[in-house]
């Protein structure tokens, strides 16, 4: 018999080698192929197994549900969980206005402030993408229209950040970093769109895999930020 189950919390091949093991070494389990894209193990057993039992072998990050089926809780919790896990986000977001205006209070410049915003975004997101450069260009293909035809892309990608970071705050090739910007940034959103309204399971690797953050809104509306004020400096 052959059943296919939905698996959340998976970010990475990683994550699939490590499900793939633990289920097929239950007893009854004929074969596994899990897919990460999909979020999905497709199964053949010799006899019917639990989902309890499916469960209790696989690590505490992932959650397998029949598939169709979505774990059972209180919409509220869910609400509560999502903005929790993007905590981090909003924190670094209200860091990095505070820090543009106060850079920028006593001679007060929109363009100015913009850009030493934008400097700090890149630099700052793009620590936490070196901290597992590894794992994250995985992460980054799941919805990068780009990285998921050109895999190099996603290695190259937090140096790109960098970069751009440097040139912003040093005032170095301005114009060129704004095209940039506008070029990466929206390619990528265009892959955040496609996920949001294909209402996939996956981790937003904004802020690397160092923090576990949910695919939401609030990628969109952090890459629409960056979008709208380069737009703003490219027609001044």
């Amino acid at each position: 018999m052959q059943q296919t189950y939905s698996v959340t919390g998976m970010t990475c091949q990683g994550c699939v080698a490590s499900v793939e093991d633990k289920l097929s070494k239950v007893d009854g389990v004929l074969d596994v192929a899990v897919d990460l894209e999909n979020g999905e193990a497709k199964m053949e057993m010799s006899q019917n197994i639990s989902l309890a039992h499916l469960q209790s072998v696989l690590p505490s990050k992932y959650t397998i549900t029949e598939k169709g089926n979505i774990p059972t809780q209180p919409a509220i919790s869910e609400e509560k969980s999502k903005w929790g896990q993007l905590r981090p986000l909003f924190l670094i977001f209200t860091y990095l206005f505070v820090t543009a205006f106060l850079l920028n209070y006593k001679d007060w410049s929109t363009s100015e402030a913009m850009l030493d915003f934008m400097g700090l975004f890149y630099i700052v997101f793009s620590f936490f993408k070196f901290l597992d450069l590894k794992g994250f260009p995985e992460s980054f293909r799941m919805y990068d229209p780009l990285a998921k035809v050109l895999p190099v892309y996603g290695w190259i990608y937090p140096f790109i950040e960098l970069i751009l970071g440097l040139l912003f705050l040093m005032r170095i090739q301005v114009p060129i970093a704004l095209w940039v910007t506008v070029v990466i940034l929206g390619i990528t959103t265009i892959g955040v769109t496609k996920a949001l309204i294909d209402k996939k399971s996956i981790r937003c690797a904004c802020l690397g895999t160092a923090l576990n953050l949910p695919m939401t809104e609030a990628t969109f509306i952090e890459n629409a930020v960056m979008l709208v004020m380069a737009g703003f400096m490219l027609v001044q």
